[in-house]
């Protein structure tokens, strides 16, 4: 089973993630960037959902420094912001992909399949 990392700080979408993801896929959770990266780290993910707008260390940071240390790990932004140039910013910081909330699951479930299989 692949393992998918959640960086989110907000339980209810914590909650929305895991219902939707549990059967298919093993989960890890970290609620702030700085936590992110070091479960990063320690467990290398299959691939990491990062919300932008985290406390501690923001996800821009947090992908950067998962970037570095994991080239080619799947990073997919989430983010309550779909304002112009928000997914340039996140592809620049190394996001793979941008989804936005509210979660479309089709979306969510499509974009996971494409990177995860």
């Amino acid at each position: 089973m692949k393992t998918i990392l959640i960086v989110e700080d907000i339980d209810i979408n914590i909650d929305l993630l895991t219902q939707l993801l549990e059967d298919e896929y093993s989960l890890l959770v970290a609620k702030d960037g700085a936590a992110g990266v070091a479960m990063a780290e320690e467990r290398q993910p299959d691939l990491v959902i990062m919300d932008i707008a985290l406390p501690i260390m923001d996800g821009y940071e947090a992908t950067r420094r998962i970037r570095l240390r994991f080239p080619s790990m799947p990073i997919i932004g989430l983010s309550s912001h779909a304002m112009s140039g928000d997914a340039e910013k996140a592809r620049a910081a190394g996001c793979n992909d941008y989804l936005t909330k509210p979660i479309d699951e089709d979306v969510l479930l499509s974009t996971l399949r494409r990177y995860l299989g």
